[in-house]
């Protein structure tokens, strides 16, 4: 079976898509707790991917992150190594900063998400008599 011959500039393309999803991933991840407020079923949804970023974060290479790169190396580009976190962000918002730091921000920020729904179920569960 063949094939799909794409070009460079589709390849380029597929790559953008990729750091899109990436950057809605992440902004998901960080902010989600606020759109999920009064969405049962959202929260769940976020709370997976909590649990999720920081699996990828401490264990896992992220499925975008190798995706990325591969599509990088078909499309003649040198892939970056590392996270998306230290490739992309890190030069963005802490150029001066070890990686380890970045990480360890990125999983308090995950536990700390966490943290929020286990005060809020616990609240909203109220006293029991």
């Amino acid at each position: 079976m063949p094939g799909i011959a794409v070009s460079v500039a589709g390849y380029r393309l597929l790559i953008a898509a990729v750091l899109v999803a990436h950057v809605l991933f992440i902004g998901w991840v960080v902010l989600g707790a606020l759109i999920t407020q009064s969405r049962p079923w959202l929260r769940w949804l976020h709370i997976a991917s909590l649990i999720w970023a920081v699996i990828t974060e401490l264990f896992v290479p992220c499925p975008l992150t190798l995706l990325e790169n591969w599509l990088e190396q078909r499309a003649g580009i040198e892939p970056y190594h590392g996270s998306f976190l230290l490739h992309y962000l890190d030069k963005l918002v802490y150029p001066d900063l070890p990686p380890s730091w970045l990480f360890a921000a990125a999983v308090i920020v995950c536990i700390a998400n966490l943290g929020y729904y286990t005060w809020v179920m616990t609240r909203s569960a109220g006293p029991r008599v």
